[in-house]
């Protein structure tokens, strides 16, 4: 269940301006989506055009081909530690949680950002909201217990759907070879806690709730960007 809000040139400008804190030699956590899209093309062009040297480490298939195309060398968590991770977000409210999972890689995603010495969270405007809930909260599930981890999730208060894929019959099947459950609260009111009590849950994989992990979020806007930061 994607989010689709947004348009192009906000999230180009929230992707650029995040490729310019990429130093030479670092490590780079690619995150997954439509704005990070731009945040991997805009180091490609860096690495062309300046010759700096950085390897990433991609969170899912959808990054590591976009990688491959702009040339970007790839290296892996066993390898390499990371130095600056940049991702999207579903989501994000006041104090820097997130849900994200949009694109069904969440599990990577957040092993590879809370990795990271510094993440960096790009999205566009209309991501900014007061308090999460309003996008479900997408779970990882192992197929065999998709059932009841659905059940054990209706009783915390979730209306819950298993994710069905588009241009495919049946389930969304994640690069983990898992379904995705969206999960939707009527109101979130600790992502921490929330966050924790999901996982669990016998055979949930990763929750799309991403807390105290955000050094830094980029808003990109028709105009250019903004940036926040925690106090």
């Amino acid at each position: 269940m994607k989010n689709t809000s947004g348009n192009s040139s906000s999230k180009k400008n929230a992707g650029y301006k995040a490729a310019e804190y990429v130093e030479d030699g670092m490590v780079l956590g690619l995150g997954t989506g439509s704005t990070t899209h731009f945040f991997i093309e805009k180091v490609g062009m860096r690495i062309k055009e300046e010759g700096i040297n950085v390897k990433g480490i991609p969170t899912s298939f959808q990054s590591l081909l976009i990688a491959k195309q702009w040339n970007i060398p790839i290296t892996t968590l066993e390898e390499n530690d990371i130095d600056l991770s940049v991702d999207g977000a579903d989501e994000v409210d006041d104090e820097f949680n997130l849900i994200k999972g949009g694109g069904a890689a969440h599990t990577k995603e957040k092993i590879v950002d809370y990795a990271a010495d510094q993440f960096i969270v790009i999205v566009d405007e209309s991501k900014v909201v007061k308090e999460l809930g309003n996008f479900p909260v997408p779970v990882e599930v192992l197929p065999d217990a998709s059932r009841m981890v659905i059940k054990e999730l209706e009783d915390m208060g979730a209306k819950c759907e298993i994710r069905m894929a588009q241009r495919k019959d049946g389930p969304v099947i994640t690069d983990n070879g898992n379904f995705v459950i969206d999960a939707k609260f009527d109101k979130i009111e600790s992502p921490k806690h929330l966050e924790i009590d999901i996982n669990t849950i016998p055979g949930v994989v990763e929750n799309g709730i991403f807390t105290q992990m955000v050094d830094k979020v980029i808003v990109g806007t028709d105009d250019g960007t903004k940036e926040l930061e925690m106090i």
